[in-house]
């Protein structure tokens, strides 16, 4: 815990949830969310018109053979997500496809480098909630979830995933984009509880000893908090998900190569990454 402002932090959640004592840890329980977002929300993107016919993902994905491949879940926008420009399919923004496909890449590629894991770096797969192919792959990355909408079947696939021994990595959302990732996590876990872990957590030190959560965004600022749901809601269990909010660390995976992005930013993230796949793996 961070003292205070963790406690701040969390209080400043309230509309979205109930702040709880749990066993010495803070947890803030999922409860409904207000749909409505900010006026300063809805003008964030551009607004676009979603294409008629999405491109066929899949295309682009790595048939399985077996090796640790990053997949990356999609999904279909809320109305204030869709933005023109720098998408990877068709220059439409999707918002899940964020920094795709170098961020996967790279990230794997450093897995890959450092660990006895067999690694596939070649590629990433691109997949739905409720596909069942899902079942195949440990780990699953999320960006901008506070965009996400998912039905009730992508929301009993995925919380069959999660209860089989999957782990899903939250990343790239901050402020009002909570509301909306703890209200679709609702619809999977609705007696999920959500924690502020604090740098004393297993997953600090599966590979790398991360000793302080002291971080900021990149580029807009702000106190980072890494936030967790567990099994059962007994922090003793495995971890079931980690969000990255108030952060951005595939931004620092897809241009760590670049130049313009500091060293240690990248070499923070690539920390983090590589602790969440081990853990992922050895929970």
């Amino acid at each position: 815990m961070n003292g205070m402002n963790g406690v701040n932090w969390m209080v400043s959640l309230g509309r979205w949830g109930k702040v709880v004592k749990h066993r010495g840890l803070l947890v803030l329980v999922l409860l409904g969310v207000v749909g409505v977002l900010p006026a300063d929300a809805q003008r964030r993107r551009r607004a676009v018109t979603p294409p008629e016919k999405e491109p066929n993902f899949k295309e682009f994905n790595v048939p399985y053979d077996g090796l640790l491949t990053f997949v990356r879940l999609r999904y279909t926008p809320s109305q204030y997500g869709w933005g023109g420009g720098g998408g990877a399919f068709g220059g439409v923004d999707y918002n899940w496809d964020h920094d795709y496909p170098r961020a996967d890449r790279h990230l794997m590629t450093i897995v890959d480098e450092l660990t006895a894991a067999a690694i596939r770096s070649d590629g990433s797969n691109v997949l739905g909630a409720d596909d069942p192919e899902l079942f195949k792959y440990p780990i699953a990355y999320m960006s901008e979830p506070g965009y996400w909408t998912l039905t009730e079947r992508e929301a009993a696939n995925f919380r069959a995933y999660l209860a089989k021994g999957g782990f899903i990595i939250f990343d790239d959302f901050t402020n009002w984009q909570y509301g909306p990732l703890a209200e679709a996590m609702r619809k999977v876990l609705p007696e999920g509880r959500v924690v502020q872990l604090d740098a004393s957590h297993p997953i600090f030190h599966s590979f790398f000893d991360i000793n302080t959560l002291d971080y900021y965004h990149p580029y807009r600022g702000g106190q980072s908090y890494f936030l967790g749901i567990f099994e059962d809601n007994d922090p003793t269990k495995r971890l079931l998900v980690i969000m990255n909010y108030n952060n951005d660390v595939g931004e620092s995976w897809e241009w760590s190569d670049q130049g313009f992005i500091p060293i240690e930013l990248s070499n923070t993230a690539f920390r983090l990454g590589v602790n969440y796949f081990m853990y992922a793996l050895t929970h």
